[in-house]
Protein backbone atom coordinates (compact mmCIF):
# COMPACT_ATOMS: atom_id res chain seq x y z
CA UNK A 1 0.00 0.00 0.00
CA UNK A 2 0.90 3.49 -0.80
CA UNK A 3 -0.44 6.07 0.57
CA UNK A 4 -4.70 6.42 1.85
CA UNK A 5 -6.23 7.73 -1.09
CA UNK A 6 -9.36 9.33 0.08
CA UNK A 7 -12.31 8.70 3.00
CA UNK A 8 -15.75 8.07 0.84
CA UNK A 9 -18.22 9.68 3.01
CA UNK A 10 -22.39 8.93 2.04
CA UNK A 11 -24.73 12.26 1.75
CA UNK A 12 -27.89 11.90 1.03
CA UNK A 13 -27.98 15.49 -0.99
CA UNK A 14 -24.47 16.24 -2.76
CA UNK A 15 -25.20 19.73 -3.21
CA UNK A 16 -25.53 20.70 0.25
CA UNK A 17 -22.97 18.55 1.39
CA UNK A 18 -20.80 20.15 -1.11
CA UNK A 19 -21.13 23.37 0.14
CA UNK A 20 -20.97 22.43 3.47
CA UNK A 21 -17.57 20.69 2.77
CA UNK A 22 -16.46 24.29 0.93
CA UNK A 23 -17.28 26.12 3.93
CA UNK A 24 -14.95 23.73 5.70
CA UNK A 25 -12.49 25.08 3.94
CA UNK A 26 -12.18 21.62 1.65
CA UNK A 27 -10.88 22.42 -1.78
CA UNK A 28 -13.93 21.26 -4.66
CA UNK A 29 -12.20 19.17 -7.32
CA UNK A 30 -15.30 18.33 -9.46
CA UNK A 31 -18.00 15.78 -9.65
CA UNK A 32 -19.22 12.96 -11.56
CA UNK A 33 -21.66 9.93 -12.30
CA UNK A 34 -20.15 6.65 -11.74
CA UNK A 35 -23.16 4.57 -13.04
CA UNK A 36 -21.24 0.93 -12.43
CA UNK A 37 -21.47 1.91 -8.63
CA UNK A 38 -24.53 3.74 -8.33
CA UNK A 39 -23.20 6.79 -7.48
CA UNK A 40 -22.30 10.82 -7.77
CA UNK A 41 -19.16 11.71 -6.59
CA UNK A 42 -18.06 15.10 -5.23
CA UNK A 43 -14.40 15.35 -4.98
CA UNK A 44 -12.43 17.00 -2.40
CA UNK A 45 -8.99 17.78 -1.81
CA UNK A 46 -7.17 17.21 1.81
CA UNK A 47 -3.44 17.82 1.36
CA UNK A 48 -2.11 14.91 -0.89
CA UNK A 49 -5.38 12.68 -0.13
CA UNK A 50 -9.08 13.19 -0.97
CA UNK A 51 -12.55 13.21 0.30
CA UNK A 52 -15.05 12.01 -1.73
CA UNK A 53 -19.07 12.28 -0.77
CA UNK A 54 -21.23 9.70 -2.47
CA UNK A 55 -24.37 10.28 -3.27
CA UNK A 56 -27.14 7.16 -4.41
CA UNK A 57 -28.04 7.46 -7.79
CA UNK A 58 -31.43 4.85 -7.70
CA UNK A 59 -32.74 3.36 -4.23
CA UNK A 60 -31.00 0.02 -5.01
CA UNK A 61 -27.31 1.38 -5.16
CA UNK A 62 -25.14 0.16 -2.49
CA UNK A 63 -24.66 3.71 -1.27
CA UNK A 64 -28.55 4.40 -0.68
CA UNK A 65 -28.40 0.61 0.88
CA UNK A 66 -25.52 2.09 3.08
CA UNK A 67 -27.90 5.43 3.76
CA UNK A 68 -30.96 3.39 4.77
CA UNK A 69 -29.56 1.28 7.29
CA UNK A 70 -26.66 3.33 8.75
CA UNK A 71 -27.59 7.01 7.65
CA UNK A 72 -24.70 9.83 6.66
CA UNK A 73 -21.33 9.31 7.03
CA UNK A 74 -17.96 7.64 6.88
CA UNK A 75 -18.46 4.62 4.14
CA UNK A 76 -14.85 3.54 3.41
CA UNK A 77 -11.27 3.94 3.13
CA UNK A 78 -9.59 4.11 0.35
CA UNK A 79 -5.87 2.52 -0.34
CA UNK A 80 -3.55 3.23 -3.26
CA UNK A 81 -1.73 -0.15 -4.49
CA UNK A 82 1.09 -0.57 -7.41
CA UNK A 83 -0.83 -3.48 -8.34
CA UNK A 84 -4.48 -4.51 -7.55
CA UNK A 85 -4.94 -8.15 -9.22
CA UNK A 86 -1.53 -8.90 -7.30
CA UNK A 87 -3.01 -7.19 -3.91
CA UNK A 88 -6.10 -9.26 -4.61
CA UNK A 89 -4.32 -12.61 -5.06
CA UNK A 90 -2.44 -12.28 -2.07
CA UNK A 91 -5.55 -11.66 -0.07
CA UNK A 92 -7.38 -14.82 -1.86
CA UNK A 93 -4.39 -16.92 -0.77
CA UNK A 94 -4.75 -15.70 2.59
CA UNK A 95 -8.78 -16.24 2.73
CA UNK A 96 -8.94 -12.47 3.49
CA UNK A 97 -13.15 -11.97 2.18
CA UNK A 98 -13.27 -9.89 -0.57
CA UNK A 99 -16.94 -8.34 -2.31
CA UNK A 100 -14.92 -7.76 -6.02
CA UNK A 101 -12.24 -10.75 -6.36
CA UNK A 102 -11.53 -8.92 -9.55
CA UNK A 103 -11.11 -5.28 -9.91
CA UNK A 104 -14.07 -3.19 -11.51
CA UNK A 105 -14.33 0.44 -12.70
CA UNK A 106 -14.08 3.15 -10.73
CA UNK A 107 -14.39 7.23 -10.35
CA UNK A 108 -12.24 8.51 -12.89
CA UNK A 109 -11.99 5.09 -14.80
CA UNK A 110 -9.79 3.63 -11.96
CA UNK A 111 -9.16 0.12 -11.74
CA UNK A 112 -10.52 -0.84 -7.94
CA UNK A 113 -11.65 -3.65 -5.92
CA UNK A 114 -13.41 -3.70 -1.74
CA UNK A 115 -12.49 -6.27 1.03
CA UNK A 116 -15.56 -7.03 3.16
CA UNK A 117 -15.46 -5.07 6.25
CA UNK A 118 -16.03 -9.12 7.96
CA UNK A 119 -12.06 -9.05 7.06
CA UNK A 120 -10.87 -5.32 8.37
CA UNK A 121 -12.77 -5.01 11.92
CA UNK A 122 -16.10 -3.13 10.66
CA UNK A 123 -14.21 -0.60 7.64
CA UNK A 124 -15.29 -1.13 4.36
CA UNK A 125 -11.58 -1.24 2.80
CA UNK A 126 -11.44 -0.03 -1.06
CA UNK A 127 -8.49 -0.66 -3.17
CA UNK A 128 -7.09 1.89 -6.02
CA UNK A 129 -4.78 0.93 -8.36
CA UNK A 130 -1.94 3.51 -9.15
CA UNK A 131 -2.45 5.62 -11.96
CA UNK A 132 0.38 4.64 -14.74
Amino acid sequence: MNKIDHLGIAVADLTAASQRYQELGFAFHGSERVDEQGVTVAFFECGESHIELLEPTHDQSPIAKFLAKRGPGIHHLCVEVDDIEAALADYKSKGIQLINPEPVIGAGGCRVAFVHPRATEGVLLELKEKMK
